[in-house]
């Protein structure tokens, strides 16, 4: 196991310490100056859906008295979040013949 690991780290290693050399004896090329970023329009907040609220209500029902006004308009917001998640993942249709990724870790 000592072995293959060294070995593995070896390979890792090489590509990385030849390509430093290489980078050291090319002089550094002058680069252009980054042009602005492009300013990406602030998206318009979506409604949260009835299922969100209806999660919301729950919880401050069960926690309510735990939360500060703050912290329960995090929870909020991070329960709509989930809802919309969910509801793009089921927008998926899965035929049947579709198998799970699995990951197989030793």
């Amino acid at each position: 196991r000592k072995f293959t690991k060294a070995v593995a780290a070896a390979l890792v290693a090489a590509p990385v310490a030849a390509a430093a050399a290489h980078n050291a004896q090319q002089p550094p090329t002058p680069r252009e100056p980054k042009a602005p970023p492009n300013p990406q329009p602030t998206p318009t907040p979506q409604p949260p859906s009835p299922v969100a609220e209806a999660y919301a209500e729950a919880a401050k029902a069960r926690f309510g008295k735990y939360l500060s006004d703050e912290e329960f308009e995090r929870v909020r917001r991070d329960l709509a979040g989930n809802v919309r998640t969910s509801e793009r993942l089921a927008s998926f249709k899965l035929k049947n013949s579709d198998e799970p990724d699995f990951i197989f870790v030793a």
